[in-house]
């Protein structure tokens, strides 16, 4: 089998955490299935990221950048007391290790009785609760 892009695709569609993955530019370039579904319209494959995410973020965007083309990898980046989730700042290199672009990881909160809960599932309980 070959690895193409609809393979890939298929691949990242199938990871139930959301992946929005961004640029050097800040320009959205890639949405699995799951972000879609969380996100819907307002964040859009071709738009910057700063129409979702707030102009103030941009200096902390950078700075993950500068440490990551310094050699840092995944990054603490906060804890979300609204969703109760951890956020970290992933780069994404090339073959070559240069950074191209980045996602952000979220890490859901569960708990022992949830354990067993899959994430597509805990999503649509988060977005109905909201």
């Amino acid at each position: 089998m070959e690895i193409t892009y609809e393979v890939l695709a298929a691949l990242l569609d199938a990871y139930a955490y959301e992946i929005v993955f961004v640029d050097r530019t800040h320009t959205v370039r890639y949405l699995n299935k799951t972000a879609k579904e969380r996100y819907g319209e307002r964040v859009i494959i071709g738009n910057s990221l700063f129409n979702c995410h707030n102009e103030s973020t941009r200096p902390k965007i950078e700075e993950f950048l500068r440490r990551a083309d310094a050699g840092e990898n995944e990054m603490f980046e906060t804890y979300n007391t609204k969703t109760g989730e951890r956020e970290f700042f992933v780069p994404v290199r090339d073959s070559a290790g240069k950074v191209i672009g980045y996602f952000e990881r979220h890490e859901v909160p569960w708990t022992k009785e949830e354990a067993s809960v899959p994430v597509g599932e805990y999503w649509k309980r988060r977005v109905t609760q909201q």
